[in-house]
């Protein structure tokens, strides 16, 4: 197992870097790969990659949800892909460090490879880097999404 742990400061409050961040979407817009995201529903989420000419497809739940602290997820079979991205204000709170920790089990020997290259490590830090010219060149979120998901809610019945 892999753990990737990066951070980037956006130039945004924690409001608006949350709430662009809950717009899953648009995230081929930023992560290099990501070919496209579908919100399911209000916890799970269907992902499409190519990844180092490998294409992977695999739904994900959101376990725990807070507005504006963090985002917490697990891949529902098939590789595993858990993390949590969280967000903390700086002292003047008009700039945002946005934490991105995953854990992931590479398939095959592209992505062991990869691993043990450190590619995807370079490729997480530039997907932040890429999200924080996003969020920052447009100024305000495209959407946002304010519920709270705690571990063992109903809609969780598995945890």
């Amino acid at each position: 197992m892999s753990t990737i742990e990066k951070s980037v400061t956006v130039e945004v409050p924690v409001r608006t870097a949350y709430d662009q961040w809950t717009q899953f979407e648009t995230f081929p817009s930023f992560m290099e790969g990501v070919e496209e995201v579908r919100q399911l529903d209000d916890t799970h989420l269907h992902w499409r990659a190519d990844i180092a000419g490998v294409h992977r497809e695999w739904d994900a739940e959101i376990v725990d949800q807070t507005p504006d602290e963090r985002i917490t997820w697990r891949a529902l079979g098939g590789t595993k892909n858990d993390g949590t991205v969280s967000f903390a204000p700086d002292e003047l709170g008009s700039a945002t460090r946005v934490t991105l920790r995953m854990e992931f089990e590479p398939e095959g020997i592209v992505e062991k490879t990869g691993d043990a290259l450190r590619i995807i490590d370079r490729r997480t830090e530039g997907d932040l880097e890429r999200f924080k010219q996003f969020i920052e060149t447009r100024g305000t979120e495209t959407g946002g999404w304010r519920g709270d998901v705690r571990p063992g809610d109903a809609d969780n019945p598995a945890l």
